[in-house]
């Protein structure tokens, strides 16, 4: 994952990699160019879903910019998908016996929707990929200590993934979706939560919910790497 450091774009874009968010874009193209050469991927070569808060995913095989999701599921080797994230929750599922793998944009309205349920089914479903050898990493994003929601997001969790602290209400997107995780059968020493919240942590990663409209855009990566037929 990216964070808000190293970039060509000024401050406070810094290592900015969307080109949504006013930034030039060949700055947003060296910024990407910089990112994805250090992992030695090709920015023109990646997957990357158009997101907007939904719960679709879907299947890919191919490079290129997939409208309406915000997820993405592969058996390809050598296709990074791509996720782009400034507060919302990045989340990598892989099963290495199927050599599936998932890429997941979980704001709280995916995570209403259960999106991450979703790709699993669909890993499970599709590609034979079983909930008990299946990974997770749920990476940095808006913790419960900062994410606070009104009331009418309040009312789409259950009590148990809300903190109510001085008669406010925190949301914790990172146990909504690991313990949609556990119920869809993956086990807890298999799923891996970042610690790291994005609002509050300025020196190393954008937030919407704390710059608005000045925040960049992070993103984060993954992919199968090897040879096709191994």
């Amino acid at each position: 994952m990216s964070t808000r450091q190293g970039g060509t774009s000024p401050e406070p874009l810094g290592m900015n990699l969307s080109f949504r968010v006013g930034d030039k874009p060949e700055r947003v193209g060296e910024n990407r160019r910089r990112f994805f050469g250090a992992l030695g991927f090709d920015p023109q070569r990646v997957a990357i879903p158009l997101q907007c808060h939904s719960s679709h995913i879907q299947s890919v095989n191919l490079p290129g910019e997939y409208d309406s999701c915000d997820g993405l599921v592969t058996t390809t080797k050598n296709l990074p998908l791509v996720i782009t994230v400034a507060d919302c929750l990045p989340i990598v599922l892989f099963d290495p016996r199927a050599a599936v793998l998932g890429h997941v944009h979980a704001g709280w309205r995916g995570s209403e929707g259960a999106i991450v349920r979703k790709a699993v089914t669909m890993m499970m479903d599709e590609f034979g990929a079983s909930p008990t050898t299946m990974v997770a990493y749920l990476g940095p994003s808006a913790g419960v200590c900062c994410y606070e929601v009104g009331r009418e997001v309040a009312d789409a969790f259950l009590p148990d993934k809300l903190d109510i602290r001085n008669g406010r209400i925190y949301l914790n997107l990172k146990k909504a979706n690991t313990d949609q995780l556990l119920e869809c059968g993956l086990r807890s020493e298999n799923i891996e939560v970042s610690d790291s919240c994005t609002i509050c942590s300025p020196e190393l990663f954008h937030s919407y919910r704390r710059d608005r409209e000045k925040s960049g855009r992070m993103m984060a990566v993954v992919s199968i790497v090897g040879n096709e037929g191994d």
